[in-house]
């Protein structure tokens, strides 16, 4: 064990000045890197079952033709703030939460280098959160019409003439941003100037690179977003036209102004899990990660294509031929670095001496699946097949190949890689592989069918359909409800190891390899008060 090891085993968490504080007030004032992690990790799974019960109600509604149990309206209310509640409250905070736990055990930092700014940029997640969530309730009151309508995208005009709750997710996305741009320019620093000595960039980890990208794409795209809902938000209150056709606004304006967002926002959730991959494959590969390099130079090509390709999304807008196909090939050509990754990450399994604990089948799980994303992706970049795909279930199937196999089940791998490290404890195994058999064959069966939807011709947030349409959705409706309740073991498994048992050697992993696993598990509440020198690595 090494001496950074033994020194402040001490698990009492001392406040600044080296007063211990407990109870509630250890968690409003922290402003330790570990309890921010655990902090983020938790608000995420909370937020994660929160989106999955609104999504739930929805596939209950479209279990058979017909309305079934709530009204259209509510229905597209469920629907929208289920997608901004999963993208910006669950799966956002989970990769900032690895971020805060790992980045200063990877790097041999002490803490994150701006501590106060990390402590407040989780505390504006909660109220966000309730932001989205509070014009649900205030209807049952008799105030407003409920939340958010419009989808995650809030496209003009609907945006523009709808109730309250388009306010409410207005403020909402500005505090989510203000978080994710202070977390960004944290990483940054923490990355830049308390790395370990003797740590070049290209000794930095891959999960520290994903982040890096991810932190720079945050800062470029958020004030964009940021900006386009500041305008819509006085078109509705202030008289402006920047989205009202009527007084001479352009609604197609408000599209280009969020996908510049959204585009690289799928990337923004990606990234971190595409640096977290190969360190699991390797480890139970018993091999080094292949190709870094090449790795290193394909985050950094997908971090700059990723923001040049936005229109892609509204390809049936109406613009010119030469911009379609400038968006079409540009969209296509991230295929090339993202197929780097895919050539890296099989190249590393190659001959290695594999193993299949769970994190190890979740890390497959995603690189088969997010495949899948991929492969309909390059589809959806075709300008001639997205006439027909454009909001069809098509979009839904790919959009949560990518974002639940390629990012859920990600944070999962990420969890269960880590967890014994965080809490000293071991999961349960059998727990784990059940949790991911369960997962895999419920995700397969909710939405693979909704490819042939999509082909079909269904289009998506109807809340009725077609009678051809009804044994595709019965099938949906059933995966999508194993899929949920099996995320219970999940909770389940991470709670009994938070609780006790077997306990977890310093390095858990028989092939892991990295700094983080030089402490102790778990590991002192100030990780490297001796730095380690990594000039000889």
């Amino acid at each position: 064990m090494s001496t950074a090891t033994t020194a402040g085993r001490d698990a009492r968490p001392p406040a600044h000045g080296g007063r211990y504080r407990g109870g509630i007030l250890r968690w409003l004032t922290t402003t330790n890197h570990k309890d921010i992690g655990t902090m983020y990790l938790t608000f995420a799974l909370l937020m994660f079952f929160v989106g999955g019960a609104m999504i739930l109600a929805v596939r209950a509604e479209l279990f058979q033709p017909g309305l079934q149990l709530m009204k259209p309206e509510f229905f597209n209310q469920l629907i929208g703030v289920h997608a901004l509640v999963m993208i910006f409250a669950a799966l956002m905070p989970a990769a900032t939460g690895f971020a805060n736990w790992q980045l200063p055990l990877m790097i041999g930092a002490p803490d994150m280098a701006l501590p106060r700014i990390n402590n407040w940029g989780f505390w504006l997640l909660p109220p966000a959160a309730l932001l989205l969530t509070l014009p649900f309730f205030l209807a049952l009151f008799g105030i407003g019409d409920g939340a958010v309508a419009t989808g995650w995208t809030l496209y003009a005009p609907l945006s523009v003439q709808g109730g309250i709750g388009v306010d409410f997710a207005i403020f909402a996305i500005h505090l989510l941003g203000v978080s994710s741009i202070l977390g960004s320019i944290n990483i940054i620093v923490t990355l830049f100037n308390l790395r370990a000595p003797g740590m070049t960039m290209m000794k930095l980890p891959l999960f520290a690179w994903g982040w890096l990208m991810t932190a720079f794409l945050l800062i470029a795209t958020i004030p964009v977003l940021a900006g386009a809902v500041t305008m819509l938000l006085t078109d509705r209150h202030f008289g402006t036209h920047f989205f009202d056709a009527a007084g001479g606004g352009d609604p197609i304006l408000f599209q280009h102004l969020f996908w510049f967002f959204g585009h690289p926002e799928v990337y923004i959730l990606l990234l971190p899990l595409w640096g977290l991959v190969p360190h699991v494959v390797a480890t139970f590969s018993r091999k080094p990660i292949y190709g870094y390099k090449a790795q290193v130079v394909s985050f950094i090509a997908i971090g700059v294509l990723s923001v040049i390709v936005w229109a892609h999304h509204f390809f049936t807008a109406g613009m010119p031929v030469p911009a379609l196909l400038y968006f079409m090939y540009s969209t296509m050509s991230i295929s090339l670095p993202l197929a780097v990754l895919f050539f890296c990450w099989i190249a590393t399994m190659w001959r290695g001496a594999i193993t299949f604990e769970t994190p190890m089948l979740f890390a497959l799980g995603f690189i088969v699946l997010f495949g899948v994303a991929g492969l309909t992706g390059l589809v959806l970049a075709d300008v001639a097949a997205d006439a027909q795909y454009h909001h069809s279930y098509f979009v839904v199937a790919h959009f949560h190949y990518a974002l639940f196999a390629g990012g859920i089940m990600g944070v999962m791998a990420g969890v269960y890689y880590w967890l014994p490290k965080w809490t000293g404890h071991m999961f349960s195994e059998k727990l784990g592989k059940l949790h991911f058999w369960l997962t895999v064959v419920s995700f397969n069966l909710t939405f693979m069918p909704q490819f042939f939807l999509g082909l079909a011709g269904m289009p998506r947030r109807i809340p009725d359909y077609a009678l051809q349409f009804a044994e595709f959705n019965a099938i949906s409706t059933v995966g999508s409800f194993i899929l949920g309740l099996s995320q219970l073991i999940f909770a389940y498994n991470i709670w009994r190891c938070v609780k006790g048992g077997e306990k977890a050697a310093d390095k858990v992993w028989e092939g892991a390899e990295g700094l983080e696993w030089e402490l102790s598990s778990p590991p002192p509440h100030h990780s490297w008060e001796i730095r380690p020198n990594f000039d000889n690595r």
